[in-house]
């Protein structure tokens, strides 16, 4: 197949190198910096810098861009797209995007796709792209507006070619209201972490607890404050869910309650374990 793929970060990027490197499909590889254009050539991650003629002969649109730039790519190749075409983003949000597309797309004869791998590292760019960044990962797929079921099936045996471990079929809202949880407000409590008075005073101090809690706050602030906004009502919902726990582990503390404490730490353990064998 022709893979196209805009947007040549560290998703993109390693979108193409795990596709050239484990695929015999051709790669046609856009993005807005030229040497990134270059060094993805050079090392063999895309076969050739795309252009129109080649997202019109592509069998799937992979669009690894912000959310609103997603939705404003789409609109401005409808006309450019190959009949059938397979388009497919990786944003972190999907209700944001759908409510761009979805009425836009209802008479075209393209299947778009909402997707976001389940995978990233704390730092972003094309140079620290790597084949292996979805081994094992999941991904979530959201065909809520795609006409061709077969679509979904083709995209699900790609990706899998791809090294992702797991294919999750969700909707645009029940996606946006977890990743709020699992992703987002992970990103917004390791931030607010490293806020503490000795988060640059912990050398001799700290160990992997310090480094897991600490290791997502390294992040892209412009992509994560676009995320958080389109999500912002999922997200405050589970901010505040979080400080009202909080409140309870400071108020066992003041008040000198061992009991509650234990009862609360007992309880985390046990949804540890029962989160584990999900």
């Amino acid at each position: 197949m022709n893979i196209f793929i805009t947007g040549l970060g560290l998703i993109g990027g390693s979108l193409a190198k795990a596709i050239s490197i484990r695929t015999n499909h051709t790669v046609f590889g856009a993005d807005k910096n030229e040497d990134t254009i270059k060094k993805a050539i050079e090392c063999g991650a895309i076969h050739k810098s795309g252009t129109a003629d080649d997202l019109a002969i592509a069998d799937i649109v992979i669009v690894a861009l912000y959310p609103a730039a997603t939705v404003r790519f789409i609109k401005e190749n409808l006309a450019v797209f190959k009949k059938d075409a397979i388009i497919v983003d990786t944003c972190g949000v999907k209700n944001e995007v759908f409510d761009g597309l979805r009425d836009l797309l209802k008479d075209k004869c393209v299947n778009f796709i909402g997707g976001h791998p389940m995978a990233g590292i704390e730092r972003s760019g094309f140079d620290y792209s790597f084949e292996s960044l979805f081994d094992g990962a999941s991904m979530i797929l959201c065909p809520e507006i795609c006409k061709d079921d077969t679509a979904v099936q083709t995209l699900s045996g790609f990706f899998t070619s791809l090294g992702f471990g797991k294919i999750t079929i969700s909707t645009a809202d029940h996606h946006d209201k977890v990743i709020a949880f699992t992703s987002q407000l992970a990103h917004v409590v390791s931030s607010a972490y490293v806020h503490g008075k000795y988060a640059t005073e912990h050398k001799g101090f700290s160990a992997g607890s310090f480094k897991d809690m600490t290791r997502v706050a390294r992040l892209n602030a412009d992509m994560w404050t676009e995320l958080f906004f389109e999500n912002r009502e999922n997200l405050s919902v589970a901010c505040g869910e979080l400080i009202e726990n909080l409140e309870k582990f400071k108020t066992a503390l003041d008040t000198l309650n061992r009991e509650k404490m234990h009862a609360l730490l007992t309880n985390g353990n046990e949804r540890k374990i029962q989160s584990e064998n999900l």
